[in-house]
């Protein structure tokens, strides 16, 4: 009896460890989070936040790597899953408004419809999309046009993240040669 408990102790440590999975490789598109306000997790870990953040965006950051970003590899008038991998998701802690309308605290993805002089930008109730590939408009909260504008500088890593001003934040988007600026306000 102590032969066979032994002997199947062995026999799944074997196959626990045979059958552990193995970790991925490093991305290309690695995943980021921004906070409003920004660092907001180390204000708070120093004691420093004075309230909880008003919204953060998590979201993949391909790479420019030598490519022609806009109307190619992102075409215009096409629904974009703004960054690449996973649909960016932006979470509202509180409720917010954007052009003007009323966004109730909530996980959201956030999608677009790029051209050269403006932006469509999608606030959208579908959680857990990869891509826009299965995008739904029946699921739009809002949508918002922003003007695209021409960067000084070729951004190579898209980024997004949270300026704040006045009346709340803008929602800088970068990348390759343009910048749209999403605004909100509480």
């Amino acid at each position: 009896m102590k032969n066979y408990i032994l002997f199947s102790v062995c026999l799944c440590i074997a196959f626990a460890t045979s059958a552990q999975q193995k970790p991925t490789e490093l991305d290309k598109s690695p995943m980021d989070m921004s906070y409003w306000p920004a660092n907001y997790p180390l204000l708070k870990l120093n004691g420093k936040a004075k309230d909880g953040p008003v919204a953060r965006i998590v979201y993949s950051r391909p790479i420019k790597n030598n490519r022609t970003i806009f109307d190619s590899l992102v075409k215009y008038n096409e629904v974009w899953r703004l960054g690449a991998n996973e649909a960016t998701e932006v979470e509202f802690f509180k409720p917010v408004k954007i052009g003007g309308k009323p966004v109730p605290k909530g996980r959201y993805t956030i999608f677009c419809i790029p051209n050269e002089a403006r932006w469509t930008l999608i606030i959208n109730k579908d959680n857990y999309c990869w891509g826009s590939f299965i995008y739904d408009s029946k699921k739009d909260l809002l949508r918002t046009d922003v003007p695209a504008e021409r960067n000084s500088e070729v951004v190579e890593a898209f980024t997004i993240y949270f300026e704040e001003v006045k009346t709340g934040a803008n929602l800088i988007v970068l990348w390759d040669n343009l910048k749209a600026a999403l605004p909100i306000s509480l």
